[in-house]
């Protein structure tokens, strides 16, 4: 059965490694939220680094998850002084637990508060897509739908909640969410 791949890209108002009390709120409830995102069904995995030390991205080792990328139109820093962005990948069974997931709870409460940490950048922050039972998304595709679903919009290929597909490319009313 296809599993649900989820993509997001934010870019930060200031580096990871700033020690400003927002940068610092920030990391500290994004461990919550990853710990609560864990725990709801239909949670199945996430990309973590082997040995992952917080703001080493482009030089970590992703194992499968393939090498890390970012889409073009980042223009912040590649160091780990310098990164200024936050993103995950990870795999869902369904649209209806990743929806649940990310709009109730501790992660509800992040986004409300998402402009405080994050610069608007015109560009989507999030992306789905399904991927065959045992594949599992890498970085590079993650980028690739952000970016064609900025470029096209929603479609099978690449899709947010507000127009979301089913495993074969029909439109899923949003109501069944």
């Amino acid at each position: 059965m296809p599993r649900l791949a989820l993509y997001t890209f934010g870019v930060l108002k200031s580096p990871l490694a700033d020690p400003a009390p927002l940068t610092r709120e920030f990391y500290d409830i994004g461990e919550a939220v990853y710990r609560k995102i864990s725990q709801y069904p239909g949670y199945l995995a996430r990309a973590e680094a082997a040995g992952g030390e917080p703001g080493v991205l482009f030089e970590a080792d992703w194992r499968a998850w393939g090498e890390f990328d970012v889409p073009a139109w980042y223009d912040k820093g590649r160091t780990v002084e310098t990164t200024a962005l936050a993103t995950t990948l990870s795999l869902w069974t369904d649209l209806r637990p990743a929806f649940e997931a990310v709009y109730s709870g501790l992660h509800r409460e992040a986004l409300n508060r998402r402009y405080d940490w994050f610069e608007r950048t015109g560009h989507p922050n999030y992306v789905f897509w399904w991927v065959p039972d045992g594949a599992i998304p890498t970085w590079q595709d993650g980028v690739s739908r952000l970016e064609h679903l900025h470029d096209h919009g929603s479609a099978p290929h690449a899709f947010t909640f507000h127009h979301p597909f089913a495993p074969e490319g029909t439109p899923v009313r949003r109501a069944a969410l």
